[in-house]
Order: structure tokens, then C-alpha cells, then sequence
């Protein structure tokens, strides 16, 4: 039977010389792709010992490290689905996610275990680890009992692999469910138009519980055979001081503006790199062409989300068309995008609507929600995005907006409805909006805006605070106002653009 789970394909594009360097740390580890095959086998092995259920889900919080990597991999490996957690994440979230997926497994910080195993336990969850970023926890020692042979199990493309938790627009989050078919054919339509080729080298700075790092930039150098030159943190001068050995490199716009800001980032330094990639956020048409100049290489920028992994990509070969900055250029081999208006009716060439795909790497639907994915699904079964964007003559797509103010800051997703419940919640607040500004560093921050109950006094930066101990800090707002009364239309409804408006040059 032919077995399609994701971890024996990357497994079968290990290279033939095994003891050559996987992975080099920064702080001088090398890890060789011997290392890879044995310790996934050792904590596949000990998760196949737990006598856990089929589909069982292993949720995983902890910081970046290799040893966290091979626990993605291992989990993919004993045919369970990975469930990776925001290492920002709070009580509050961390307690609805572990109810809402019920995992079999969770792991967790060392210094986080006390609170998190207590929620784990309370929701039933029978087994919780830990996992520390210097190759500690009590995962690692029971796996250094497990044999280091495994047959990785078998899986059909429809099986899922993972769960991405992405926060609703309105109300709580959704897991978005990807397939190992989902993400193997998206991993092998990226290795061709991205051209990798023997003897690339990704310098892998990107956190690892997000698509970009963990499928993206993972995928890409595993299913190459390549070398990854790892950093646990991005740090803008050791990545610069990585350029002469590394080939590709796959980052967020504001980790771009941060390596400008490098007077080390010269054309000479950049010299040796094949490719610069980037997404998950808008990349400012400045930062573009200051990177040209500076590096003489053009970013290719491309556009995904939770729900569908990559979908359009700008051209990688000169032949297929330039790279456009402002775009996120064409469709990828096998994927369908179209613009709709509200109708969902076409729109022409050239003019806005709402962003919809079709592809083998559109996922499966949200976990435990059908009625949810119905809804966000078209009668000929193409997935509605929520973006915003129109399609040119020659094909590049641009994104202009999102439906639903959906604010990207640093790469990562915060949606207004959710941190306006928990301002809402606060004593004296009568009602809050949070609205997206530009923000040099982050390309955009919230911002809220807080009207009091009659009679109640508040303090915005005492709000913030208050919201420090319950949100991850990419949600926080950076300002906290307290005004009479927020700009309605006539039917009640807060304008939101006029806030935009009102509060867009705080960070020029």
C-alpha cells in the first residue's frame, strides 16, 4: 500500500550521506541527517507507546529549538495530527485551545508546566510534557529509552496531519484542518517554482508554530536535502553574518526593515544568496526597493494563510515575468484563484472583490465546525478567503485589504473582535474599538479606543497592563485612548475607517 504521510516523503529526500550536517545552531550544534532519522524515531516511538487513540492530537507550546522540530516531525512520523500553539498565548487561550482540541498529548515549557498541565489535566488530557529550548524536559528523557528504529505509519493524502488555530474575525478561534496531502503537494509545488536545487542553504530565522516557518521554510529545505543554518531567535546581524554560506532565506517585512537598518547588509553580503522570500504580512513598496538597492536582489513576495498553506507566488524564473513589488504575483501550478463580488459574481480584469481558491492545498475545514466551513465554502466548493484583491491583464494578483479589519502586525494575525471582548470585560468600560495604524517596525499596530461607563474614570495604559496578563503581546495595543464617543453611521455601527483616520500618523 503506497503511503503518504508527509514525514516519508521528506524522509526519502534525506541525502545519501547521512552524517552530513542537517542543521548547524547558533550557538555551534550541528545536528546530521542521521541525528534526524534517530531521534524522530525515538519520539515517534514514544509517542506510539502511550496506547494513544487513531487521530489522536499532540498540542504543542514551547520555544523555538531543533528538538522542538523533530517533535513536529515525529508526530507526523507515528501518524498523529500536530496541533503547534503561539508561545505567546496566555492562560485564557491556552485553556480554550486544549479544550476545544482535546489532545492526547500536550507539551509544554519547563517553566510553564505548573499552569499548563493544570488546564491539560482539567480537560482531560492524560499525557503532558516538557520541552525546554536548551535540549532539556522530561520528553527527552523518556524518548532516550525508545529504540531509534520506526516505520513511519501509514497515512492516505486525506488524513490529517495538523491543526492551525487562526483566530476568528468574530468570536473565538478556529482549527483549520490540513491534510498530509494538503501540505506534501504544496511542499512539491514550491520546490520547482522556487527552483531549490542541490546544495541550497536556508537560514531558518522564522518562529516554527506558524505556516510560514514550520511548513513554508521546513518543507522547503527537507524535501531538498538541504542544510538549514538554524537560529532560535531572529537576530538581524547574525543573519547578515550567515548570508556568505546560506542560499535562500524566508522572512516577515518587518525582519527585512530590521536588516536594513544593518549598515553590515551590503551587495557584497548578499552576494552568494539565491533568493529572498517574503509574506505572512503587506511588504511596504519602500522596503522593496530600498532592499534592491541595498542587496541588488528583489524579494520575491507570495500570499497563504492558515487554511490553504502558499496560493500565489511572484515569479522565481526571469522567463515566467518580473517580480512585481506591490503584487503577490500568480496563482501556483494547480491552484485556482478568482475574485468575486458580494454577489459571487465575477468581477472584470482589474477590478476589487473577495478572494477565492481552489487547490489540493485548500484545507479540509475548520475542526469540529461544519457548520462554520459550509459557510465559508462556495456551492462549486472554492474557499472564501476574506481577503480583498483584484487580478491584472497579465495575471499578478494584489492584495488591497481584508474583510473583517483584520490587523497584521509583525507577521502575525490579531482580529479586533477578539481583544474588544476582553476590554469590554474590564470594570467602567462601556464599549472599545481596536483599528489597525501603520507602524514603521510592525507595518501595522492596534490601537484602542475605550469609551468609559458614566461615572467611571479609566486609564489607557492601565488598560494595556490589564490586557498583558490575559493576550499573547503580538495582540496588545501599542496606545490605549479614552474618549466620550466612538464615529457611528447612522445605523449605529462604529466607523472604523474615520478611527483609522483619526489615529494613522501616531507612528509616522
Amino acid at each position: 500500500m503506497q503511503n503518504d504521510n508527509l514525514f516519508a516523503a521528506l524522509r526519502a529526500a534525506f541525502p545519501r550521506d547521512l552524517d552530513a550536517v542537517a542543521v548547524e545552531t547558533d550557538d555551534g550544534l550541528a545536528y546530521s541527517w542521521r541525528d534526524l532519522d534517530r531521534a524522530t524515531a525515538m519520539l515517534a516511538n514514544l509517542l506510539g507507546s502511550l496506547g494513544l487513540a487513531e487521530g489522536a492530537r499532540v498540542a504543542v507550546q514551547v520555544e523555538k529549538s531543533v528538538e522542538a522540530m523533530l517533535l513536529y516531525l515525529a508526530t507526523l512520523r507515528a501518524g498523529y495530527v500536530f496541533l503547534p500553539l503561539n508561545t505567546a498565548y496566555q492562560q485564557a487561550e491556552i485553556a480554550y485551545f486544549i479544550e476545544n482540541a482535546e489532545p492526547a498529548v500536550v507539551v509544554t515549557t519547563p517553566k510553564n508546566f505548573g499552569w499548563v498541565s493544570r488546564i491539560a489535566f482539567q480537560a482531560g488530557t492524560r499525557h503532558v510534557f516538557t520541552l525546554g529550548d536548551d535540549r532539556t524536559g522530561t520528553l527527552l528523557d523518556r524518548a532516550s529509552h525508545c529504540s531509534d528504529q520506526q516505520q513511519p505509519a501509514v497515512k492516505g493524502i486525506d488524513d490529517l496531519a495538523a491543526i492551525l488555530y487562526t483566530s476568528g474575525t468574530t468570536g473565538r478561534s478556529k482549527g483549520a484542518m490540513l491534510s498530509h496531502g494538503n501540505l506534501l503537494s504544496n511542499a512539491r509545488v514550491l520546490k520547482d517554482y522556487w527552483g531549490w536545487v542541490p546544495g541550497d542553504v536556508l537560514i531558518h530565522a522564522l518562529p516554527i508554530f506558524h505556516v510560514h516557518g514550520l511548513f513554508v521554510a521546513l518543507h522547503g529545505a527537507l524535501l531538498n536535502g538541504s542544510q538549514m543554518l538554524w537560529l532560535n531567535k531572529f537576530d538581524p546581524r547574525k543573519v547578515i553574518e550567515r548570508l556568505p554560506r546560506a542560499t535562500v532565506f524566508m522572512g516577515v517585512p518587518t525582519l527585512y526593515t530590521r536588516m536594513l537598518a544593518e549598515p553590515a547588509l551590503t551587495r557584497e553580503a548578499a552576494s552568494h544568496m539565491r533568493l529572498f522570500i517574503s509574506g505572512s504580512a503587506p511588504l511596504l513598496i519602500e522596503t522593496f526597493n530600498d532592499w534592491q538597492a541595498r542587496t541588488g536582489h528583489t524579494i520575491l513576495e507570495r500570499y497563504g494563510m492558515s487554511e490553504t498553506i502558499m496560493l500565489t507566488s511572484n515569479p522565481y524564473r526571469a522567463q515566467d515575468g518580473e517580480r512585481r513589488g506591490g503584487t503577490v504575483g500568480f496563482p501556483l501550478p494547480g491552484v485556482g484563484v478568482r475574485v468575486r463580488d458580494d454577489a459571487g459574481q465575477p468581477v472584470p480584469t482589474g477590478e476589487i472583490g473577495g478572494i477565492q481558491v481552489s487547490g489540493p492545498n485548500v484545507f479540509k475545514g475548520y475542526w469540529r465546525m461544519p457548520e462554520k466551513t459550509k459557510e465559508e465554502f462556495t456551492e462549486d466548493g472554492w474557499f472564501k478567503t476574506g481577503d480583498v484583491g483584484r487580478i491584472d491583464e497579465r495575471g499578478y494578483v494584489t492584495i488591497v485589504g481584508r474583510s473583517k479589519d483584520l490587523i497584521i502586525s509583525g507577521g502575525y494575525n490579531v482580529y479586533p473582535a477578539e481583544i474588544e471582548g476582553f476590554i469590554n470585560e474590564m470594570p467602567g468600560v462601556a464599549e472599545s474599538a481596536l483599528v489597525g495604524v501603520p507602524h514603521p517596525d510592525f507595518g501595522e499596530v492596534g490601537v484602542a479606543v475605550v469609551i468609559p461607563k458614566p461615572g467611571a474614570q479609566l486609564d489607557g495604559e492601565a488598560l494595556i497592563a490589564t490586557l498583558k496578563t490575559q493576550l499573547a503581546n503580538f495582540k496588545i495595543p501599542k496606545k490605549c485612548f479614552v474618549v466620550a464617543e466612538l464615529p457611528r453611521n447612522t445605523m449605529g455601527k462604529v466607523q472604523k475607517n474615520l478611527l483609522r483616520e483619526q489615529y494613522k500618523g501616531l507612528f509616522a
